[in-house]
This record gives structure tokens, C-alpha cells and sequence, in this order.
């Protein structure tokens, strides 16, 4: 199956990434099928080919979450945008507090025999 998908590129801690088309399978900072485009997270800038981004989608490649919601952004899929990341964090109820430990038992020596 065919996957557009973003392919982490730039310098550490500054990410850029492309929008690319390869296999689901493949690793993709490996080959990959086409370039469709940039994604810069800090400017939010995209820049896509939208009429290559149209053909694969018409060839049936399927978009990840996060680029299906770029599309959705450039308006190019008219559908939701999709939830990628479920985060929860646990919180401790109010009132309440961690259970304090309870004292060790005093050990005692074995019986001689």
C-alpha cells in the first residue's frame, strides 16, 4: 500500500520534513516513490504540488494522519480532520494523596536447631 507521509530532514532539534510517497513498509528516510512537497513546523509553511498530491490520492496512496490534516489545512481533502495523537495524563483526584508506606516489620532471626 502506498503511504504519503512525512520524511523527517534538517539539523537536530530544528526539524524540516518532506511530504513524500513510498511504500507502507519502507523506512522513510530510505527511497521513496516521489517528492510532493516541504513542511516547515515552525512557520507552518507548506509547499505542495498539488496536482501530483491529487493523482496519487486518485491512484489510491492513502495520507497519514498528519498529512491527511495538511491537506485538509491546504484544502485539498474536504473531509474532518483526523485525531493523530491521543495524550492523556494521569492526575491524582482532588484530596487525595499518595499513600504513605507502611513501616517494615522488624526481622527476626532464624530459631536454632
Amino acid at each position: 500500500m502506498l503511504m504519503i507521509r512525512l520524511s523527517r530532514v534538517g539539523k537536530k532539534k530544528h526539524p524540516l520534513y518532506r511530504v513524500i510517497v513510498s511504500e507502507k513498509t519502507k523506512d522513510t528516510t530510505g527511497d521513496y516513490l516521489e517528492l510532493l512537497g516541504t513542511y516547515n513546523p515552525h512557520t507552518r509553511e507548506t509547499n505542495l504540488k498539488v496536482d501530483r498530491v491529487k493523482h496519487w490520492l486518485s491512484h489510491g496512496a492513502q495520507a497519514s494522519g498528519t498529512v491527511h490534516n495538511l491537506l485538509v489545512d491546504q484544502k485539498l481533502v474536504t473531509t474532518a480532520k483526523v485525531k493523530v495523537a491521543n495524550i492523556k495524563k494521569k492526575a491524582a483526584p482532588e484530596g487525595e494523596s499518595k499513600p504513605a508506606a507502611a513501616p517494615a516489620a522488624p526481622a527476626t532471626p532464624p530459631a536454632a536447631a
